[in-house]
């Protein structure tokens, strides 16, 4: 019998057109918005893989409790921490889409990690205010140490663009072992290792309850005083009142903020507790790492690849545990 992936995404006809091409005859791709409100329940207990962005916005009340026999719920988004997968069957595989938007990612955490031994925005607003200061030294990305913390797919690709420019590369994952080319690699009990050695700290890892807050003032204290500290990841591992301390007793250290404690996706609005925008030690952008022309039909293929795996009896990657869930 062929197995059914359900869609309960949004997906236009160029959506379609990659999930189509990327299912080929594997499976029957039923989208749950071309199906009729008294069929809903009848096709979501009949899926063999259910292709989601938000279970929690994808489906109606109660209807997650027909997802009991699926092979896998397979999230088109990398981040999971804000969709309730505790409304899920307990049993189920869920999985992100790990490192599906790595390799921009990536180039967006060597653009941070330049502009600040670069001084680039620091020069700009002296230059704006007519300060022409051209012997203040600026420092070298060669030979520096590049700490990454979160060493899968968006850790991976970072790590390989900073290599190609003469970077030492130390990482940090769960097993404390690694198949890429780095000059140290540790496991999560190592960090403090990590944050003292490194001149960049690449935050890549998911947000969990074990992580989140993971750095807090011990933490930061332990970081060279002008170090850089990238978080491409999730706002609340970092204690936002440590770091806005930590950046205005120390205004050697940077702290170039992708990911924020307060967003529009996860949380409908944006906010900060603290003027992080009105220190000169700040780089910030609006968590558009990821938000690069054309970049969306590879991530998305990228979930489809791993539902297929499912679909034809394999183990798929990015397997959510239990215990990293948040809600």
């Amino acid at each position: 019998m062929t197995p059914t992936l359900v869609v309960t995404l949004k997906a236009d006809a160029a959506r379609r057109a990659v999930i189509e091409s990327t299912i080929g005859s594997t499976a029957r791709v039923i989208y749950l918005a071309d199906v009729l409100p008294k069929e809903r329940s009848a096709v979501l207990a009949q899926a063999s893989v259910l292709l989601a962005y938000n279970s929690a916005e994808d489906l109606q009340p109660g209807e997650a409790a027909l997802l009991g026999s699926v092979r896998l719920i397979q999230f088109i988004t990398a981040g999971v921490d804000y969709i309730p997968l505790a409304d899920l069957p307990v049993g189920v595989p869920v999985a992100s889409n790990g490192g599906a938007y790595a390799e921009p990612m990536a180039e967006h955490a060597l653009a941070m990690a330049l502009a600040a031994l670069k001084r680039l925005f620091v020069e700009h607003a002296k230059l704006a205010a007519g300060t022409f200061d051209q012997f203040r030294g600026n420092r070298m990305l060669a030979g520096s140490v590049c700490g990454i913390l979160g060493f899968g797919g968006i850790g991976v690709a970072t790590a390989r663009l900073m290599r190609g420019l003469g970077v030492r590369v130390h990482a940090i994952n769960r097993g404390g072992t690694t198949t890429e080319p780095v000059d140290w690699i540790g496991r999560n009990s190592d960090l403090d290792q990590l944050l003292s050695s490194s001149d960049i700290l690449i935050l890549s890892l998911p947000l969990t309850p074990a992580t989140k807050g993971l750095l807090a003032k011990r933490e930061l204290a332990l970081m060279k005083r002008d170090a850089i500290l990238i978080n491409l990841a999730r706002g609340e591992i970092l204690d936002e009142t440590a770091l806005f301390a930590h950046l205005r007793a120390t205004p050697e250290f940077t702290a170039c903020i992708d990911a924020w404690w307060t967003e529009p996706v996860r949380h409908g609005r944006f906010a900060m507790d603290h003027a992080f925008t009105s220190l000169p030690n700040v780089i910030a952008s609006p968590h558009n790492s990821a938000s690069v022309v054309g970049w969306r039909d590879v991530a998305l293929r990228r979930a489809v690849e791993n539902a297929r795996c499912a679909l034809e009896g394999g183990e798929p990657r990015h397997l959510v545990p239990p215990s990293d869930r948040m809600m």
